[in-house]
């Protein structure tokens, strides 16, 4: 989603996600496979200036998993990942590894405004 007058400004992507797993095991495994997928892409797309994974350790019965917090230098560099072929990589390999999936993308204040 593009917001008109927002374009050059940076933009923070979160996504969380539940995991697949009949046990507490299953699921830890799956994390671990989420979590190395992501991580490998640091430093390869260009445009995407930072890359962190936080694993929730509340066990709210309403929490996610797992969250992914990736930064971008503007909304074109965040278009571009979404069709990036490494990120596409990763996508296909975690298809039913992830089975749910929450996403919030918004404008950060532009680092020539600080």
């Amino acid at each position: 989603m593009s917001y008109a007058g927002h374009k050059s400004s940076p933009v923070r992507h979160i996504v969380m996600w539940n995991v697949a797993g009949d046990t507490a095991e299953e699921r830890a495994t799956a994390i671990e496979i989420v979590r190395n997928a992501f991580e490998a892409l640091r430093g390869r797309i260009p445009g995407l200036t930072s890359l962190e994974i936080g694993i929730d350790h509340s066990r709210i019965d309403y929490a996610c998993d797992m969250v992914l917090v990736t930064d971008f230098d503007n909304e074109a560099s965040l278009q571009a990942y979404a069709t990036h072929p490494l990120h596409l990589a990763v996508r296909d390999q975690l298809q039913g590894v992830r089975v749910a999936r929450y996403q919030v993308d918004y404008c950060l204040p532009s680092r020539d405004a600080a």
